[in-house]
C-alpha cells in the first residue's frame, strides 16, 4: 500500500496547492479501484496538473472550460483528452458541467520507414533501444510493453507474452534473436524488466532522445515518431502481407474487426499483381528473405526464388 501511495503521491506531485494535490491524487485512486489502466490514469493526473498550472480552479467548471478555450495551441483532439479527463474528475467530486464541443480530427497517420525505425533503436540508449524493439515486434501498446517482467518472458521457447490492457486480448510472440539478445543484455535489478518509474517518465527519455537523434541524423521526420506509431507500423505492415484484417486484429488484440478497419486505408495495393522477386542461395538468404515477408516460388538453376507482392503505404 505505502509502495502505491509513493507513485500517486509522485504522479500529482508537480501540483503546487495541497488541497489541489489532495483532490489529484483521491481521483488517482478511483480510477485505480475502477481498473483503468495505469498509463490512462498517468495521462488524465497530467491533464489536470497542466490545467491547475494555467490557473484553472478545478472545481469551478466555467474556470476549466475557459482555460481550455485559450490554448490556441491545443488541437481540437487534445482538448477532447482534456475534456475527457476533467468529465470524470467532476464525477469523483458529485460534480457535472455542461461540456464543451471538440471533435477529435480523425488523421491518416504518419507511417516512417523501416529504416528511420532501426536508426532511431541503433542511436537510442540500451533500456530505451530494446523497449522500442518491443513495441516493433509486437505493435503493442506502450503501456502493454511497460509493464512487461521477466516472467512474461520464455527464453527457451523465444516468446514473449502481453498481458492486455483496455479490454484487448492477451496475444503471444516469438521474439527475433535481435530482441532476445538486447534483452538479455539488460540487468536484472527487479521483476520489471524497465528502470523507468512511470510510462511519462519513459515518454519525457524517449522525446530527449528523440530529438537529439533527428538532429544528428539531419531528418526531421524521426520527431513525427511516438512509441504508438510502431503499433500503427506494424499493423500496415502485417496487412499489406496478409491483407488479412482478422490476422491484424488477432495481432493488436482487438476485440472486434471494426478498430482495425482502420489500418487497412493505410496500404494501397497495386490494380494489378506486382511482385518484387529475390534469389537464396543458401539456408541463412533463404531465412532473412521469409522472415521479410517474402513466399517461396521455385528452384531455378540452384537457386531458390520468392516473391513479394509490392504495396504502397501511405500517410508517410
Amino acid at each position: 500500500m505505502a509502495e502505491v501511495e509513493t507513485r500517486i503521491e509522485k504522479a500529482a506531485g508537480a501540483t503546487t496547492k495541497p488541497e489541489v494535490k489532495s483532490k489529484i491524487v483521491e481521483f488517482l485512486w478511483y480510477m485505480k479501484k475502477q481498473g483503468y489502466a495505469e498509463v490512462t490514469g498517468e495521462n488524465y493526473v497530467r491533464i489536470l496538473d497542466i490545467l491547475a498550472k494555467k490557473g484553472a480552479d478545478l472545481s469551478d467548471p466555467e474556470s476549466v472550460k475557459k482555460i481550455v478555450a485559450m490554448q490556441e495551441s491545443w488541437s481540437k483532439g487534445r482538448k477532447w483528452n482534456v475534456v475527457k479527463a476533467y468529465t470524470l474528475f467532476l464525477k469523483t467530486q458529485g460534480l457535472k458541467w455542461e461540456k464543451p464541443k471538440y471533435t477529435p480530427v480523425e488523421r491518416i497517420p504518419f507511417i516512417p520507414t523501416e529504416i528511420e525505425i532501426d536508426e532511431l533503436i541503433a542511436a537510442c540508449s540500451k533500456q530505451m533501444a530494446t523497449f522500442l524493439q518491443v513495441l516493433k515486434e509486437t505493435g503493442a501498446r506502450r503501456g502493454e510493453a511497460f509493464n512487461l517482467k521477466w516472467t512474461d518472458l520464455d527464453f527457451a521457447a523465444g516468446t514473449l507474452r502481453i498481458t492486455p490492457e483496455k479490454g484487448s486480448n492477451p496475444r503471444i510472440f516469438k521474439m527475433t534473436p535481435k530482441l532476445i539478445a538486447m534483452l538479455n543484455n539488460l540487468p536484472r535489478i527487479s521483476d520489471r524488466i524497465w528502470v523507468y518509474k512511470s510510462t511519462l517518465n519513459l515518454e519525457k527519455g524517449f522525446r530527449r532522445q528523440r530529438r537529439r537523434i533527428a538532429h544528428k541524423l539531419g531528418n526531421p521526420r524521426i520527431l513525427q515518431i511516438h512509441c504508438h506509431t510502431l503499433r500503427h507500423w506494424k499493423a500496415t505492415v502485417e496487412y499489406a502481407k496478409t491483407k488479412s484484417i482478422l490476422y491484424v486484429q488477432h495481432l493488436l488484440g482487438h476485440r472486434t474487426p471494426k478498430t482495425t478497419w482502420r489500418y487497412t486505408q493505410l496500404v494501397e495495393f497495386p490494380h494489378e499483381e506486382e511482385y518484387i522477386c529475390e534469389a537464396a542461395g543458401n539456408t541463412e538468404q533463404a531465412k532473412k528473405l521469409i522472415e521479410s515477408g517474402f513466399e517461396y516460388v521455385t528452384d531455378v538453376d540452384s537457386v531458390k526464388l520468392f516473391k513479394k507482392r509490392k504495396t504502397t503505404f501511405l500517410g508517410s
